[in-house]
């Protein structure tokens, strides 16, 4: 009776071995090297630019090509800066954001694809929550290397996440000729490896 049991187990054994246990490695963004972005025309002559101060980036993935990669980002509308303490304190108000009711902005990907005949571009699927509202929006990300950092011999990676969505979908402000609808994101990111 034994001894079909020791070699059941050792044909388990043996099975076991033969796989390779996929391992996840976890990057966080580096906040003094980082940063999230927008563009959005102004009277449609000029371009207002500004940034989100307080967010965080997580991404995982257990390829080395980061085409299974998943990202997560999670930001706070309070930190808006463009540069201008009244223009922000509106756009914090309820008439834009309105950051007392919807404090945070969250987004989380379904996909990264590898873009056909690129060793470095993908394109992101997603979905974004802003002002309370879930929509799914695409992006492209370009991973621009990895590297070990020789001051702390940490795996460093970059990546330059660009997108277009339209303010007025996630009900961020009313339609405007002053104000475009259309926002350019942009996410400038120095993430490293836990």
């Amino acid at each position: 009776m034994k001894r079909p049991v020791t070699i059941i187990a050792a044909a388990f054994a043996g099975l076991a071995l033969s796989f390779t246990v996929a391992t996840t490695a976890i990057w966080s963004s580096d906040a003094s090297h980082s940063r999230l972005g927008f563009t959005v025309t102004h009277m449609g002559i000029s371009d207002m630019n500004g940034s989100f101060n307080d967010y965080e980036v997580k991404m995982t993935a257990t390829k080395e090509d980061f085409s299974d990669a998943k990202v997560e980002l999670t930001g706070d509308v309070n930190s808006i800066n463009t540069a201008n303490e009244m223009r922000d304190g509106h756009l914090k108000g309820a008439d834009f954001f309105d950051a007392e009711k919807f404090p945070k902005f969250t987004f989380v990907s379904k996909s990264f694809t590898k873009v056909a005949k690129s060793k470095n571009e993908y394109k992101v699927v997603g979905d974004l929550t802003l002002h309370g509202v879930t929509k799914e929006i695409t992006m492209t990300a370009v991973h621009n290397g990895t590297i070990t950092n020789p001051m702390n011999k940490k795996e460093v990676s970059g990546f330059k996440m660009t997108g277009t969505i339209n303010r007025i979908d996630f009900g961020v402000g009313a339609a405007n000729p002053g104000i475009g609808n259309d926002v350019k994101v942009t996410a400038d990111l120095e993430l490293v490896k836990e």
